[in-house]
């Protein structure tokens, strides 16, 4: 398990990135025959994506429900995340088409993505007494503190002296 940082910390990630979630969902739970492949294809692709640190994935991390796995992955640039989906050496084109020939519009499971292009500076996060996690797992993690103390402070918005709660819960005091 990660190394908890006992602070409140934030994200600092040098260039753009992309952020990509990925899921599926389970409509007919019984028909495992129909989803339990496209479930079990993800976890070779991200083998062999963890096995190629020049692919350009920088981070992945899963969540599972009953009916609906999702991944979010930040990647280096859309062109690297391209390359890899359309790559016919891969494991994901194969995935791709057998989903599209398998399954198609029946109806049985379905698969979603998203995909944020997110330019320098123009993101936030907070961590308060947790793991490297995200973004924290990206860049670096630093206190969240002066300018990075609020949600506006970090996206360049606010001098950071607009938080709502204090460190204590509490209302802040004008130290100014």
């Amino acid at each position: 398990m990660s190394r908890i940082i006992p602070e409140r910390v934030t994200a600092q990630v040098d260039g753009d990135f992309v952020v990509f979630l990925i899921g599926m969902r389970i409509n007919a739970l019984w028909k495992v025959h129909r989803w339990l492949p496209v479930f079990l294809a993800m976890p070779r692709m991200l083998r062999e994506l963890e096995a190629d640190p020049e692919s350009g994935l920088l981070e992945s991390r899963a969540w599972f429900g009953l009916r609906s796995p999702v991944l979010v992955q930040y990647w280096e640039s859309f062109e690297k995340l391209e390359a890899y989906a359309r790559d016919a050496e891969g494991e994901h084109l194969p995935a791709w088409k057998a989903f599209n020939h398998r399954i198609g519009e029946g109806g049985d499971v379905g698969i979603w993505h998203e995909t944020y292009l997110v330019r320098e500076g123009e993101y936030e996060a907070v961590y308060n007494n947790m793991p490297p996690t995200g973004l924290g797992e990206v860049g670096e993690t630093v206190p969240a503190s002066g300018h990075a103390e609020t949600a506006g402070g970090r996206l360049g918005r606010t001098a950071g002296d607009d938080a709502p709660v204090g460190a204590d819960g509490g209302t802040p005091v004008d130290e100014g």
